[in-house]
């Protein structure tokens, strides 16, 4: 890979690690200071983290059209800006109402960022490249994670000054990838365009990927405050929960090596299983370590899920990688704007305990549906075929 392309990959991951570490997830480690200084109830809590996903489902039905006729670069650097103004917008919220304008806009650039970068991946890297380039693109958003936890430590329960820092970060972000994204890709030739086609294993990604979206709001939108309540962690104690997430999330950048390996739909099991027993614990354990330990279990797994279904919904749509992505994607953030706003309304009313246990289950059915795709990574044994590689395009939530 030459110098050019892999300033592309390591801009992608930057972006990606501000879109959605520190303008989307990170919102959930401040979430307990944001709700006693703006006075939010648990309920309403949930809905303005709910609106961050909503942004996201909005921006990413007309990111991959718009990329598709703006080209990557473009796209990229409207994502980068928005994350920015977003970012801005909630440092300066008065109130409950101007936060959650500000956290919808800013929800807006996880949904702009992903499919560029996968065009753009599917576009100017060789086939044997793109499952790696994806994969490491993919696992910024844990990078952004881990990142968002030292401000924890350093500013406490002073979020504002938290996420002005994180909008400065965006700031520069945006700058280097409007200068590393390529500029033009094969997207913006009609030639190239193919028609949508919803099969059945579409809709399988879709159901699966909501089921999951769905059950990791219990720790995206409240483990700070979970753990607040169980350990009577502060603000700057939570950052320890984020920063083994981030850590650990960033095995996700391995998605493509264990798919390989074991087979999507192995992966898609295990880490299914491993992500709902991990919000088992963090919601009913009173025990530091446990919760810490099953923190890392539920980055790995959830990072490593995004890039499952990144695979699953490229595959699914070979010709039209940037819309492939976007499917499986929307199918997570939908899951997560629903389970949001449930999430602080039944911890409101039935306690955290009876929360977590639904919502650790609601995981579960995901497990049933598998990629029935012709065309799957190989295994170790079917490496030694003689068939060319196949094509791996994409980009990650």
């Amino acid at each position: 890979m030459d110098k050019s392309r892999l300033a592309f990959v390591v801009s992608g991951f930057c972006l990606i690690a501000t879109c959605y570490g520190l303008t989307r997830f990170a919102f959930g480690l401040f979430l307990p200071a944001i709700a006693t200084d703006l006075a939010l109830s648990e309920s309403l809590s949930g809905l303005i983290s709910g609106g961050s996903f909503l942004g996201y489902c909005l921006a990413i039905i007309a990111s991959a059209t718009l990329t598709e006729r703006l080209g990557s670069r473009v796209v990229a650097g409207i994502a980068g800006g928005i994350a920015t103004i977003g970012l801005v917008g909630i440092v300066l919220a008065p109130n409950g109402v101007m936060m959650a304008v500000a956290v919808l806009f800013a929800g807006l650039s996880t949904g702009l960022a992903s499919p560029p970068l996968a065009a753009a991946v599917a576009d100017t890297l060789e086939s044997n490249l793109q499952d790696r380039a994806n994969t490491i693109i993919n696992a910024g958003a844990s990078g952004g994670i881990a990142l968002s936890a030292p401000a924890a430590f350093i500013f406490g329960s002073d979020w504002r000054a938290a996420f002005a820092v994180f909008a400065m970060i965006a700031a520069m972000t945006t700058y280097v990838v409007t200068r590393t994204t390529p500029k033009k890709t094969m997207t913006n030739d009609p030639s190239k365009k193919h028609p949508l086609s919803f099969d059945a294993d579409v809709k399988r990604l879709c159901i699966s990927a909501f089921l999951m979206g769905v059950g990791s709001t219990a720790v995206w939108s409240f483990g700070s405050e979970l753990t607040r309540r169980s350990l009577g962690w502060a603000s700057d104690d939570v950052g320890w929960l984020w920063f083994v997430i981030g850590i650990f999330g960033l095995a996700g950048g391995a998605c493509g090596t264990l798919i390989r390996r074991f087979g999507l739909n192995l992966v898609h099991v295990f880490c299914l299983l491993g992500m709902s027993g991990a919000v088992l614990t963090i919601t009913l354990l009173a025990n530091s370590a446990m919760i810490l330990a099953s923190g890392g279990l539920f980055g790995a797994a959830y990072m490593t899920l995004t890039g499952v279904y990144l695979v699953w919904g490229v595959r699914a749509m070979p010709n039209r990688p940037a819309t492939g992505i976007t499917v499986g994607f929307l199918a997570i953030s939908i899951g997560q704007m629903a389970g949001a706003p449930l999430f602080g309304y039944l911890i409101e009313h039935a306690g955290e305990k009876i929360s977590g246990i639904a919502f650790a289950f609601a995981i579960l059915p995901a497990c049933a549906f598998f990629n029935h795709s012709k065309i799957f990574f190989r295994t170790s044994l079917q490496r030694s075929a003689p068939d060319p590689e196949p094509v791996i395009a994409a980009e990650k939530n």
